[in-house]
């Protein structure tokens, strides 16, 4: 099943519409991305808790890391450089950070507020290899920012 990135915009802005809560907005969030396609495997917040660091924050399916340093990642990656990371192949990635060993893939986006502060990552992984198109990278991201830019 492929997402109707359409759809799953509508809901969320439905969902959301007056919230500005951030860690309400990531649970509603998160919960609708991850049930809108069977390649999501595991989807999740990280939040920027304290300068260079992330820690895990809303997600859906099995455990997380709990911590995980902007030096370090696919996720890291994301934080460090505010741009959107799409890994076909997380063991082709350096310094990548097994969090579940099923992982084939990874689609992680920078998470910005209504004044741009990077608040958070967004990350999908798959238990597919070459799961994410630029498609999927676009329509998240155009999501997210409909959601938290006025967070």
């Amino acid at each position: 099943m492929q997402v109707d990135y359409g759809d799953l915009a509508r809901t969320i802005a439905a969902l959301t519409g007056g919230e500005t809560d951030e860690v309400a907005l990531m649970a509603t969030v998160v919960c609708e991305v991850h049930h809108a396609d069977t390649r999501f495997d595991w989807t999740g917040f990280y939040r920027v808790t304290e300068p260079e660091l992330l820690k895990i924050g809303p997600y859906q399916g099995g455990h997380g890391c709990l911590v995980i340093p902007f030096s370090r990642g696919v996720c890291g990656a994301a934080a460090r450089s505010g741009e959107v990371q799409l890994v076909a192949d997380v063991e082709a990635f350096p310094d990548h950070i097994a969090c579940a060993s099923s992982t084939r893939s990874e689609l992680v986006l920078p998470v910005r507020n209504a004044t741009g502060d990077l608040i958070a990552v967004f990350d999908i992984d798959s238990d597919q290899a070459d799961a994410f198109s630029q498609r999927d990278a676009t329509a998240l991201a155009d999501i997210l920012k409909s959601v938290f830019a006025r967070a």
